[in-house]
């Protein structure tokens, strides 16, 4: 089968629906046959492949005999190509509740790391939530907890809920907690940056993308600094980024410099390039985006010169 260099994303990976990857553009193929890259969570050394899952409105489908069958297909592909993490919440809607009974319709537990989230304006709302998510995601023991949009709390209540969260850890009912970025992003970092300093938090997760780049300022030094592992949910800037090039083929030099195949892998390899990042948390339903997701931490990264140059090129656009 013969392939366009100047095929779309859709167009190039609707070939490899499935896991048929030998159908694909031998670019693509050969990324499939790589590890995905992991790197350490700072606090315990394990390795996290570093493209997981975002769960945001494509998992909000309720009982849709349909889709669930589909979204079942990304989870199995996630999986079987070296990904774990999938990122969820309360309140994506039923979007936590899919999850969980796709992952144990799969009997996939074991081989999945949960990332959930709490969000409570007082402290006796905010232990019946956590126990709704362990009901929901069929498990007692969560690998992350992360407080969600910690910039609507005052600070003695995300003190007090945060020693709950502690507590629940220590029990074993979560691996490792941490907490959300807020939607105000400048206020959202300095006060991410106070919690690092004054806090021993596990993980952060933050808004980064190629058009959403305040975290790079300051933050992400300071989560490096502090031993924090740090996710990045909106990798492509709620699809601005695709937008802004669509009709436009991913140039020569990103394919041939650092084997971006498509622009999906263009706009995650500029965040993976950075080594304070531990995951991106793309969100899809495709099948075949989800391969190309993970062929991002296939290949090659970007260096700090070409990093340059993709902005460059975005900046033109």
């Amino acid at each position: 089968m013969k392939t366009h260099p100047d095929m779309t994303r859709r167009e190039l990976l609707a070939m490899g629906a499935g896991l048929a990857l030998a159908a694909v553009a031998p670019a693509l193929h050969a990324q499939a046959t790589s590890p995905v890259l992991t790197r350490p969570i700072p606090r315990s050394g394990e390795r996290l492949p570093v493209v997981g899952l975002g769960t945001a409105i494509v998992f909000d489908i309720a009982d849709d005999t349909a889709k669930r069958g589909e979204r079942t297909k990304v989870i199995q592909t996630l999986l079987a190509g070296g990904g774990r993490l999938i990122d969820t919440a309360p309140s994506y809607g039923t979007a936590e509740a899919v999850v969980g009974d796709l992952v144990a319709g799969l009997k996939a537990r074991d081989n999945v790391f949960f990332a959930t989230k709490v969000r409570a304006r007082s402290n006796d709302a905010l232990v019946p939530q956590m126990k709704t998510s362990q009901q929901r995601l069929h498990s007692e023991k969560i690998d992350l907890m992360q407080m969600h949009n910690v910039g609507f709390q005052e600070r003695a209540q995300f003190t007090s809920q945060l020693a709950i969260l502690r507590e629940w850890k220590q029990q074993g009912a979560f691996r490792y907690i941490g907490v959300t970025h807020s939607q105000d992003q400048p206020r959202a970092n300095e006060r991410l940056i106070e919690m690092l300093h004054g806090e021993k938090l596990d993980f952060i997760q933050v808004n980064y993308s190629m058009a959403e780049r305040s975290v790079e300022d300051k933050l992400l030094a300071v989560a490096k600094d502090t031993g924090t592992a740090v996710l990045c949910n909106l990798p492509y800037g709620r699809g601005a980024l695709f937008r802004a090039v669509k009709g436009k083929p991913v140039p020569d030099w990103a394919k041939a410099e650092f084997d971006a195949q498509s622009w999906g892998q263009f706009f995650l390899k500029y965040l993976l390039a950075n080594d304070a990042i531990n995951a991106v948390l793309p969100g899809t339903d495709k099948v075949e985006y989800m391969i190309d997701n993970l062929g991002a931490a296939r290949t090659r990264l970007p260096n700090a010169a070409q990093r340059k140059r993709m902005l460059a090129l975005m900046a033109s656009v």
